[in-house]
């Protein structure tokens, strides 16, 4: 079973933040959720996932690929070349 929501697994990363060593980053956006960022990616976006305040969590990894696993707990997987915020040249 695939994940293709556009952003309805994550929310807006607006909100407060601190940047660490290198490129990470995390804070807390203003619907609450947790958000957390890594580095450069090959998907647009970059490496980061939600943990949101109604249970459910996104990641989007490095490679492109994303889970989503929603608040009644049942997993999404999208492969990096079914991701549309990957570059058309590297799907």
């Amino acid at each position: 079973m695939s994940y293709r929501g556009g952003n309805s697994g994550y929310s807006s990363n607006s909100g407060s933040g601190y940047s660490g060593s290198g490129s990470y980053s995390y804070g807390n956006n203003s619907q609450g959720n947790h958000w957390c960022s890594r580095g450069p990616s090959e998907a647009s976006g970059g490496s980061y996932h939600y943990s949101n305040s109604n249970g459910s969590y996104y990641y989007q990894n490095s490679n492109g690929s994303t889970y989503y696993s929603d608040p009644s707990g049942q997993g999404h997987y999208t492969s990096p070349s079914d991701n549309p915020r990957m570059p058309s040249s590297r799907r």
